[in-house]
């Protein structure tokens, strides 16, 4: 059995536990698998975090809010990076009546979902690094709680691959891994040459992306179909406010990149720089401000073009670099509430 099929079954253990939400079960597996030094980096407002402060700060709080909350993966892939690090990432919503306060979002009593995308990194059989992003700013839109803009795409639960094949990895080759990777490898460069070697048709777009396209954005972008629904309501926006932005292959930080069958996955903490120059991207104003941004993606490749793209960006620690207090407009949002 090779390291990414041995550490995919290791932390489908983990996803089980949480499917009923086993809470013995969910703080064994963080005792024993987790190493002792282990790097959990959770998004805002929870930042880094212990190995044992992990359950209590975290996912307490989730089953005092949602009791029955469970736990829904739609793609789990691993693979190991060329810098020679394996990698299993998780993407998919936890779920569950939403009947206690969460984070101070006021509970709706109804069925909620909430987006998550989670990567751990192994090391002889246990985790030593967490990247994770919950979509909270989603929930805070499904309790009619978001003090921030709208989005200009479309808020919706989220599918899982139209090819229904993000939890099978039997027929995943490697070399297939290995194509669906220089896809996405070449688009990312593309992209990146634009504005500063020429206009958007440097990018190549259609090289790349689908015709019809599937875009699923963080609560707070929203989700769009199209290669024109994706350039109008994510990228041009996007690329008009942070036109000096690198990441991915272009920037100075860290970005870890590999491919699993038709999976291709990109993990960094922060993984993009950029200057918030202009105007047209989350209400922000054209500030000058310099950010870093944590992007969790999945990209799905159909026949050498990305038919589906799955990103979730940390918005609330976007947010916070730029001096918003997110929370502090949610409490003002709703102190007069009945």
């Amino acid at each position: 059995m090779n390291s990414a099929q041995k550490n995919r079954e290791s932390i489908e253990l983990f996803l089980k536990a949480m499917y009923d939400f086993d809470e013995l079960a969910v703080r064994s597996y963080i005792q024993n698998i987790f190493s002792q030094e282990v790097k959990i980096q959770m998004c805002h407002p929870f930042g880094d975090v212990l190995k044992n402060e992990f359950y209590d700060n975290c996912f307490a709080p989730l089953v005092d809010a949602i009791p029955n909350v469970e736990r829904r993966d739609t793609i789990v892939v691993s693979g190991k990076t060329i810098e020679g690090k394996d990698w299993v990432g998780c993407c998919g919503s936890y779920v569950g009546t939403f009947v206690g306060p969460f984070l101070e979002i006021p509970p709706t009593g109804h069925l909620v979902h909430m987006r998550f995308h989670e990567f751990y990194c192994f090391e002889d059989d246990k985790i030593i690094e967490v990247q994770a992003i919950w979509d909270i700013p989603e929930l805070m839109m499904q309790a009619g709680a978001w003090p921030m803009s709208p989005s200009l795409g479309r808020e919706m639960f989220i599918p899982g691959p139209a090819s229904q094949d993000g939890l099978t990895s039997a027929n995943r080759a490697s070399s297939h891994g290995t194509e669906s990777l220089d896809v996405v490898i070449e688009m990312l460069t593309n992209l990146s040459r634009h504005p500063s070697e020429g206009g958007p048709e440097i990018m190549k777009a259609e090289e790349y992306w689908h015709p019809c396209v599937n875009w699923y954005g963080p609560a707070g972008i929203g989700s769009m179909r199209g290669l024109d629904g994706f350039r109008n309501w994510h990228q041009i926006p996007f690329l008009k406010a942070l036109p000096d932005r690198k990441g991915g292959t272009t920037g100075t930080l860290s970005c870890h990149f590999f491919g699993d069958g038709p999976y291709v996955i990109a993990t960094g903490w922060p993984n993009m720089q950029m200057t918030v120059s202009g105007d047209g991207w989350l209400g922000i104003a054209p500030s000058g401000q310099k950010i870093t941004m944590r992007s969790l993606d999945f990209w799905r490749v159909e026949n050498n073009l990305i038919r589906e793209n799955w990103v979730l960006v940390d918005l609330l620690d976007v947010y916070s670099q730029i001096g918003v207090d997110v929370f502090s407009r949610l409490r003002e949002f709703n102190k007069a509430r009945v």
